[in-house]
């Protein structure tokens, strides 16, 4: 038997026409579900970025985006040798480039306002480019912060044009998408408005070519929602559930 049959038995034999059952998972975790959908198609839990099971990537529905992985940028100013050569620490980081959140004590963040998308400047003087070699790059440009108190808050040093915050490397990135993506394809577990499982949906495979040239577009957008307090960096990689769905090719 094939390995697409073999994915397709296992879903017919353990999830479709079952509903999710919390009970046993965390309360308010997020990944709950994933977590039960992996245990019943006998994935075991890991963060060695493979394709999850025979050769095959898994995704599940989700309301409106899916994540391609939580990669981390492997150079930044706040960790490793950095890539300016100046180096601060984490909390520092995002005292500077994040933005306290009011509803949770000012607590502060890199994510929604300040976390740059490609191409474009946001309000907090950041934008994502990708250079010639592929490489992703998070750069900050004092001239583009729009904050009034960016003097106060932004030290001299940082006071520059084209910074580099954080950068993806085009080796590493490429490892990491193709790991997954690149070697059988991958696949989509559906559920009807009852929430119950009933089909499964299969894409091809896809190379780190295709995958940044949508990051070049915007189809692709990193996701950022690192915090203080804790050190994941939650730098999700993701594309909106409408893109996704259109690579499927086949319905079982």
């Amino acid at each position: 038997m094939e390995n697409k049959s073999k994915i397709i038995q296992i879903f017919n034999d353990n999830v479709k026409g079952k509903r999710f059952d919390p009970s046993g998972y965390t309360i308010g975790h997020d990944g709950k579900e994933g977590h039960w959908l992996e245990h019943n198609m006998g994935i075991a839990p890991n963060a060695d970025n493979q394709a999850d099971i025979l050769g095959y990537e898994m995704k599940k529905q989700t309301p409106s985006k899916t994540t391609f992985g939580d990669w981390s940028a492997k150079y930044s100013i706040f960790n490793r040798a950095g890539v300016n050569g100046n180096k601060i620490s984490r909390d520092r980081f995002l005292e500077i480039f994040g933005k306290p959140n009011p509803l949770k004590d000012n607590r502060l963040s890199w994510s929604g306002e300040p976390v740059p998308k490609i191409n474009q400047w946001n309000g907090f003087g950041q934008k994502l480019i990708v250079d010639e070699q592929h490489n992703i790059l998070a750069i900050y440009s004092f001239s583009q912060d729009q904050r009034p108190n960016k003097s106060i808050v932004v030290p001299n040093e940082f006071q520059i044009e084209n910074l580099v915050l954080t950068c993806w490397p085009y080796d590493d990135m490429k490892k990491k998408v193709e790991n997954k993506f690149n070697q059988s394809g991958w696949f989509k577990c559906f559920k009807d408005g009852n929430g119950i499982y009933n089909k499964i949906g299969f894409a091809p495979v896809f190379d780190f070519n295709q995958w940044i040239e949508r990051v070049k577009t915007g189809v692709v957008f990193f996701d950022s929602g690192m915090y203080q307090g804790n050190n994941r960096a939650y730098s999700q990689w993701r594309a909106n559930n409408k893109y996704w769905d259109s690579l499927i090719t086949e319905y079982y």
